[in-house]
């Protein structure tokens, strides 16, 4: 009667992240997709807000110019802001599975 229902034993956490197979392939997509896609992003970030800054002295008394490089300068710091958080949080997570750290 009780046959029904059946248990799943599932693996340890340790046991999937000591697998050097999957060890490897976490390192991989860290190190070859995961890191230059931050990287480009916070570039494109950068450029922004010095894009902004550059608005924003260039064309002291254009109000329009002034506006487009002040909505610039926070969007460029608030693309800064998320990237670092995104690489804050990713190296949380690896550091919580025990995997080196993706970005030393």
């Amino acid at each position: 009667m009780f046959d029904i229902v059946r248990v799943a034993n599932a693996q340890t956490f340790s046991k999937v992240m000591g697998n050097p197979v999957v060890k490897d392939l976490t390192t991989k997509i860290t190190e070859e997709i995961l890191s230059p896609i931050i990287g480009v992003m916070f570039l494109l970030a950068f450029v922004t807000f010095v894009y902004g800054i550059y608005g924003m002295i260039s064309s002291s008394d254009d109000s329009e110019k002034r506006e487009n490089g002040k909505r610039s300068i926070f969007y460029g710091s608030a693309g800064m802001a998320i990237m670092f958080s995104v690489y804050g949080i990713i190296r949380l997570i690896a550091a919580t599975v025990g995997a080196d750290d993706p970005f030393l």
